[in-house]
Order: structure tokens, then C-alpha cells, then sequence
């Protein structure tokens, strides 16, 4: 039993070091071709929730993987999943909780709302001077998870929290589109890392039973992709 327990910590070990190497062996190398890229995607996104009480800006790191497919010449579909892809804000005015305690606790704080989905965005993509692209299109979130974070400070700042799960409060699915602008680290290689800008705007309030101006999702991602086990040669071998 002692030997099982060493080998599975060991496995994990090595699993957790070696995670990106890992996955550039399981499915880089089958899931690249020549016209198919296949990559990590992430970053940090700043999200807002339009018609919110003295809402400001939140900022969230996002995670996933994606798939550039070309369709023509330098046009491609770029898709993927965002497997770890907030949408919120932050400095939100707090509201009752139910209990005298509570709300004294926090009249003079503040709120940090975050709802956790799945992303999936689908845009066109449009590469020009073999190095900038342009992209524009769909994007569908699945909402997995939400929550509101009162927060105050009593003797160190922001010491004093409690969080409410507000995730029933929110549509399972939402929908908006999305338009971003990049550029390749290295032009003259085939399959190189990629950083670029995308504006995200929800079409739909996601908020259930709202009577009020509609609070839909948007946020600016700033973001850096990685080809895993695409194995890049420069055109030029000098380069």
C-alpha cells in the first residue's frame, strides 16, 4: 500500500511539472497538421457589468486552449475553449443580507461580483502582412459558477470578507460577440506565439427576472497563445 501511495504522489510529481511537456506529447503533435494549429491561450481580461451602481472594472486571469483552422489562403477559423473565463466587476455598492450584523459589518465596503463559464469563441480570422491578423465573431459562455464577495476593511486593508453564491441569479448561457487585433512574435515561422488585444460584449442580459436596464457582460482581454507540439521551422533558416 505504501508503494502504491509513493508511486501515485510521484506520478502527480512529475504530472504537475511536467504538465505543458505533457500535453505537447498526448495531443500537440496529433492534433497539429498543416492547416490546423493547435495551442494554450491565455491572459488576464478586465471585466464590467453594464448598469451596475458604481461598478468599476475587474480584473481576471483566463485559461484554454485554441484552434487556428485555415479555410483559405490566409483566412482561418479560430475556436477553442476558455476552460477558465470569468466575466464580473468590483467596487459594487452592497446591498442587505438579511441580517442586522452583517449589513453593519459591511454598509461602508464593497462587492466583488465574479461569475466563472466556459468560453467558446468563434471568429474569423484574418492574417495580413504574414505577421498582424484581425478577428471577429460569436462568443458562447457556459456559466458554471457565480459568486458576490463582501468586502471591508477593519485593521488591514480588505481583512474583513463574506461571500454569497449569486450563481442562480445568472442565465446558464450567455452570448456576444467579440473583436480583437494581433500579431505573431516571429513572422517568418509557420506556427509561432501569438499576443493580441479582444473586445468581448454580451447581446443578452444574463441576469434572470431583471426589470431594470439590461447588465450585460462585457470585457477587454489581453492575452498570449502558445502552438504546442507544432514543431516551427523558420522559412528562412536564419531567422
Amino acid at each position: 500500500m505504501k508503494r502504491i501511495i509513493l508511486l501515485l504522489a510521484f506520478l502527480l510529481t512529475v504530472y504537475t511539472a511536467n504538465s505543458q511537456v505533457l500535453i505537447s506529447l498526448l495531443f500537440g503533435d496529433a492534433l497539429n497538421s498543416p492547416n490546423v494549429e493547435f495551442g494554450l491561450d491565455g491572459g488576464v481580461n478586465f471585466g464590467n457589468i453594464a448598469n451596475l451602481e458604481s461598478s468599476k472594472s475587474l480584473a481576471m486571469f483566463n485559461l484554454g486552449f485554441y484552434f487556428d483552422i485555415r479555410l483559405k489562403n490566409e483566412l482561418m477559423l479560430h475556436t477553442g475553449v476558455l476552460v477558465k473565463s470569468n466575466q464580473g466587476a468590483t467596487s459594487i455598492t452592497p446591498y442587505s443580507l438579511d441580517d442586522p450584523g452583517l449589513d453593519e459589518q459591511f454598509s461602508d465596503g464593497y462587492i466583488t461580483r465574479k461569475i466563472n463559464n466556459f468560453s467558446v469563441p468563434i471568429l474569423l480570422k484574418y492574417r495580413f502582412a504574414g505577421r498582424f491578423h484581425l478577428e471577429a465573431g460569436p462568443m458562447l459562455a457556459l456559466r458554471t459558477k457565480g459568486y458576490d464577495e463582501f468586502i471591508n476593511t477593519v485593521v488591514d486593508e480588505d481583512d474583513l470578507t463574506y461571500k454569497v453564491a449569486v450563481k442562480d441569479n445568472y442565465k446558464r448561457i450567455d452570448a456576444g460577440i467579440m473583436c480583437g487585433a494581433g500579431i505573431k512574435l516571429y513572422k517568418k515561422v509557420p506556427k509561432s506565439s501569438q499576443m493580441g488585444v479582444r473586445y468581448y460584449y454580451g447581446l443578452v442580459d444574463p441576469l434572470i427576472g431583471n426589470t431594470g436596464k439590461s447588465q450585460n457582460f462585457s470585457s477587454l482581454y489581453l492575452y498570449f497563445s502558445i502552438p504546442i507540439g507544432a514543431h516551427p521551422k523558420a522559412e528562412n533558416p536564419a531567422e
